[in-house]
């Protein structure tokens, strides 16, 4: 069966390689030219996708990145996973629209076509649909078959992947569902089969929300906690060992990715939109963690000054740019606006992620984690806990520690979030 996968980003190509091996042919689509070419040459981007990965793909001859729209011609299943990214809090569809359009005009009777990207309830059936069928002049559900399936890639999770993370379905109809449920039934262990499309994509934004404003309650709760003597941190724990009626969030610097500073608003602009009232619970959660990267620059400028230093001047170094511990990933990242900030105070601002690679422009000093930097800098401020640093180095040389991640023992020089 010929795959294509529009998008061959931090979603469509973990999806690509596993289609590539269950035995599909696949074409990945994409419209950056650099990273179709990167691809082609064997190299990945993401650490969920490996090089060898890419290369036996394409040594298989059963798969190819392209910018070539031709490419896609005579697919029996198409899967549209592009950014849907948000514009002045409204979200900018484009890119489905532009893919929907693309595979229109390949369109054949028996294909089917399916939704990974996020979006609000009803982008299936109310914008996609109707695309595909002026373009094609195919009618869904008669002549071709749709569905919705939301991404549920969560980068560097080593026991959720893939395969192991069920996958919600949806169809538009029963045959399309039935379609939707097969493919990525040979994919991946289990398929949870929903009863429309609208259900399917209100799940993704469920999920995320879910996760955001619990995030924020335990952002907000840090920073009374701080104010008010109290380790919060031994309290999450504390309330974790209850065996029912909660789950544990921890603070963090802000909330990045493409998923959880963005999904949201998508729930609440729809929402907004169809009932005329604001859903306060998601822009409550916005406020919150849009603060966090400020609070934390307050709380390094109040060590520093307790020590008699000031933000200007001071060489502080940041441990941790990507978003996400053990990735490299810098999308929406708290830990770059924590450094703008820093730096825009007059700091020296240093920074260390060994996962982000070389080629990523980032405007301040690269440098290694080493007992050197650690002992050289002003205070020593951990963002991103990827597992390749030595935290109890750096607890031990740095002669002032932020922590926001608590990776390291408290104590007089090591200060927590």
């Amino acid at each position: 069966m010929k795959v294509v996968v529009a998008g061959q980003g931090y979603v469509g190509l973990p999806l690509a390689m596993r289609a590539v091996a269950v035995g599909h042919d696949v074409v990945g689509f994409d419209v950056d030219v650099s990273r179709v070419a990167m691809i082609n040459s064997g190299e990945s981007f993401t650490g969920d996708v490996t090089a060898e990965e890419i290369r036996a793909a394409l040594a298989s001859g059963r798969y190819r990145a392209s910018t070539a729209l031709d490419d896609v011609a005579n697919f029996d299943v198409a899967v549209i996973t592009v950014p849907t990214p948000l514009h002045e809090g409204i979200p900018n569809l484009r890119l489905i629209e532009e893919s929907a359009a693309g595979l229109a005009n390949y369109l054949t009777p028996g294909a089917t076509v399916i939704l990974e990207s996020t979006t609000y309830p009803g982008t299936t059936d109310e914008l996609m649909v109707p695309i595909l069928e002026n373009g094609s002049g195919l009618k869904a559900g008669v002549d071709f078959l749709v569905g919705y399936s939301p991404e549920r890639i969560d980068p560097g999770n080593t026991k959720w992947n893939f395969i192991s993370t069920p996958k919600v379905v949806s169809g538009i109809d029963k045959a399309s569902l039935d379609a939707v449920s097969t493919f990525y039934g040979a994919m991946i262990d289990r398929v949870v089969p929903v009863s429309s499309t609208q259900v399917a994509e209100m799940t993704k934004l469920l999920e995320n929300t879910f996760r955001h404003v619990n995030i924020a309650l335990v952002n907000e709760l840090a920073m009374f906690a701080h104010e008010m003597g109290v380790n919060v941190w031994e309290a999450i724990e504390a309330a974790s060992s209850k065996p029912f009626g909660f789950m544990p969030f921890t603070p963090g610097p802000g909330v990045g990715g493409h998923c959880l500073p963005i999904d949201p608003s998508y729930l609440s602009w729809k929402a907004e939109r169809v009932t005329g009232r604001a859903f306060r619970f998601v822009e409550l959660a916005n406020d919150v963690n849009r603060q966090m990267p400020n609070y934390v620059t307050t709380r390094v400028s109040a060590l520093l000054n307790s020590e008699r230093k000031a933000v200007n001047g001071s060489r502080i170094l940041i441990l941790g740019v990507a978003y996400k511990k053990n990735t490299a990933d810098s999308r929406e990242s708290p830990s770059i606006e924590v450094c703008e900030a820093l730096a825009e105070l007059g700091a020296d601002v240093r920074v260390v992620d060994d996962m982000i690679p070389t080629t990523t422009v980032l405007p301040w000093t690269r440098v290694s984690a080493t007992e050197e930097e650690c002992r050289r800098a002003d205070i020593t401020v951990l963002l991103t806990d990827h597992d390749s640093i030595d935290y109890q180095m750096v607890a031990a040389t740095s002669p002032l520690v932020f922590d926001a991640r608590r990776r390291t023992a408290a104590s007089d020089t090591v200060h927590h979030l």
